[in-house]
């Protein structure tokens, strides 16, 4: 018989609802049995694509004695961390204080009135390498709350005590300034990985964050080290197994140091912000690889990460049939069932599969070699080897199509759908490409429609594919406004609607009227209409996405810029300088920290554009403004009578034609509607 969790919508809680144990979803009949029954609560944090949580799950959840051993002692409550990544934050703080790490699936153990105890990650069936089993670690807390409560108290009173501190920002009272930087790139630097690239050894996550600071960081002192290793970092990455060669797109990290075995599962905001990080590198280099990873991970992000109505899904799984990496991994023999022997000969040759395998038994594809010195042994020009391999790759993925897929997480999550809105619009100028901002827009469309209820955004919504429907809840968090405020501004910047602006500046009010607290100067994770936590969260690290505080200093950085709102520049600001420590001694758990920064001390090109968005003179201009790499830049445009705007604000055409104001500080050059001048007084 099914449990509680069948009446979820996320695809994860909806894995456990044929479990044996007695989960109930995060809620108040879950508390209040807690209380009535005077019993600790077992809580229990994962995700739809986490490896570990699946295991877990066989081993332990399923297992009908473990199973009793749970219903019997605990009330057991089974969360989603990307529906709740307020829960997750706080207990992960919590875990990580317990006992010195974190990760998922995370398991905590709770007083009634919601106060951890005690607290790990994956516990196996039975004692295991150093690990205690989790029907002893059952047992233990069973007995730790009912026979000596006085110490559980004490302890979880001087733990939620030192969390409730961890939440409270304090503001430098050194400057901000270029030294800043400085030291946060030297800080980088020294933990770069001089042969492969990323940040650290193994396992390697992309830590696409890091790599935009450097990138900026090289835009604005021209160092060429900054540069270069980027270019390491993602011409590793492009190489290696950790990107998908047959499909394109990005998997969660890599296992080893030189990116080749990769953890297999797909995260939309990976893929996001790695496409967008290709891009802007792109745009400094002008490597062709960097575009063809931008188009293939957009690509493959609109072809299977996509639904009906325009929303992005959340997640694909690493297991296929159980197996980890099943589907993604190939034999000699079945590249030549899908090529041929003589096309299958050199595609292999190319992406390394042999005989023995480098992944149990099988092949995980990667660049091993230059393609055009296999061009040139096989006495063909690089452009024909490179169309055949093209050929090979569709024809490839046409036959691992035909594979178990592995399970879509198709909750759509509005902080993420953020993220990818903004990659596609910026693609779309970049990259000359009017279907991405096609798809940028009908995705901006739905999660206006959709994913607001009375004004209020909210996190969640899925169909259910088998009955059709339709469920959007949970009120908003920071993530979530600050990242669709940042999609939108981008999607204002390619196709010069004002209706996305307008929405971008109406949901940076509200988000600072929910999560801004004027007496303590900072931003919170939870709205002021959300339940009462054991702490209000305020995450100030940058991790696998940029914080909700780090993105909303910087949108607002953006809009105060596009508005002249001072309010909002002061509001950004007062975070940055409580993160001032953070940027430079931490810098790569500051990543996009570091980037509004970077934003906050140059002088931001202001760039006004006036005319038809779909004018071919308007798409010139604005071909220049794409055209190279400035990060710090506004860029609006419209109409002449958008007068709400202050940077459109009495501006004129020029001679009827589309006309472009290039300002600084709001003190402007001469309006210019010749492409070619543009180009000059951006260059300057």
């Amino acid at each position: 018989m099914p449990n509680r969790l069948i009446d979820e919508t996320s695809p994860y809680l909806l894995q456990h609802a044929n479990n044996p144990v007695d989960w109930y979803p995060w809620g108040p009949e879950a508390l209040e049995r807690a209380s009535a029954e005077d019993k600790p609560i077992l809580l229990s944090v994962g995700y739809s694509a986490c490896h570990w949580c699946h295991v877990m799950e066989r081993e332990s959840f399923e297992d009908l004695s473990i199973a009793a051993i749970m219903n019997q002692s605990f009330v057991c409550i089974k969360v989603d961390r990307e529906e709740r990544p307020d829960i997750d934050s706080i207990f992960m703080t919590a875990v990580q204080a317990l006992s010195g790490q974190g990760g998922w699936p995370m398991t905590v153990f709770l007083t009634p009135d919601c106060k951890p105890f005690y607290g790990g990650t994956y516990f196996p069936p039975d004692d295991r390498h150093g690990m205690p089993g989790f029907p002893r670690v059952l047992a233990a807390m069973a007995a730790a709350y009912r026979e000596r409560r006085g110490d559980v108290i004490r302890a979880t009173t001087q733990l939620v005590s030192r969390m409730q501190q961890l939440t409270q920002s304090v503001r430098s009272l050194d400057p901000l300034t270029d030294e800043v930087l400085r030291q946060a790139y030297l800080g980088i630097a020294g933990q770069v990985d001089d042969r492969f690239g990323g940040v650290g050894t193994q396992p390697k996550f992309p830590q696409p964050m890091t790599f935009e600071f450097l990138l900026r960081h090289h835009i604005r002192t021209g160092d060429p080290q900054c540069l270069e290793l980027v270019e390491l970092t993602l011409d590793s990455m492009a190489h290696g197994g950790i990107y998908d060669h047959v499909g394109g797109g990005f998997h969660r990290y890599s296992t080893d140091a030189f990116w080749l075995v990769p953890h297999f599962e797909k995260m939309l905001y990976d893929n996001a912000l790695l496409a967008k990080l290709y891009l802007h590198a792109f745009q400094v280099t002008g490597s062709p690889l960097y575009r063809r990873v931008v188009e293939e991970t957009l690509d493959y992000v609109l072809r299977e990460m996509s639904g009906p109505e325009g929303g992005f899904y959340s997640a694909q799984d690493a297991d296929s049939e159980g197996v980890e990496g099943k589907f993604y991994v190939w034999t000699p023999e079945e590249l030549i069932d899908a090529l041929g022997e003589d096309d299958a000969r050199l595609f292999a040759r190319c992406y390394g599969a042999t005989p023995e395998g480098n992944f149990e038994g099988a092949n995980i594809l990667h660049l091993a070699v230059n393609p055009a010195a296999v061009a040139s042994q096989a006495g063909v020009s690089e452009e024909a080897f490179d169309e055949f391999l093209r050929g090979a790759k569709t024809r490839v993925l046409e036959v691992r199509s035909g594979r178990v897929a592995p399970e879509l997480d198709n909750k759509v999550l509005t902080a993420w759908n953020g993220l990818t809105m903004r990659a596609l619009a910026e693609a779309a100028g970049v990259l000359g490409r009017p279907d991405y901002a096609e798809a940028a827009a009908r995705n901006a469309d739905f999660v206006l429609r959709s994913l607001r209820r009375d004004g209020r955004l909210l996190r969640t919504y899925r169909r259910d594919p088998a009955t059709g429907e339709v469920r959007a809840k949970l009120n908003g968090y920071l993530e979530d406004y600050s990242f669709l405020i940042d999609g939108l501004i981008a999607l204002h910047e390619v196709t010069l609607e004002e209706r996305w602006l307008t929405a971008a500046i109406e949901l940076g009010n509200d988000m600072v009227e929910l999560f801004w607290e004027e007496a303590s100067g900072q931003f919170y994770d939870t709205g002021t209409d959300h339940e009462e936590l054991i702490v209000r969260p305020s995450d100030s690290s940058d991790n696998a996405a940029p914080c909700g505080n780090s993105m909303a200093a910087d949108v607002l950085l953006r809009l105060a810029v596009i508005t002249g709102d001072g309010d909002l520049e002061r509001r950004a600001v007062t975070a940055l300088r409580s993160t001032r420590e953070l940027m430079a001694r931490f810098p790569s758990a500051a990543g996009h920290w570091l980037c509004a920064l970077d934003f906050y001390l140059s002088t931001p090109k202001e760039i006004a554009i006036l005319g038809g968005a779909e004018d071919a003179d308007t798409r010139a201009l604005l071909a220049q403004v794409y055209a190279r790499a400035l990060p710090n830049r506004v860029l609006v445009g419209g109409a002449e009578d958008a007068a709400d705007i202050p940077l459109l604000r009495d501006r004129q055409r020029i001679d009827g034609r589309a006309t472009a104001y290039v300002c600084r500080s709001y003190v402007c050059n001469l309006p210019v509607n010749e492409p070619a001048v543009l180009a000059r007084q951006l260059a300057e």
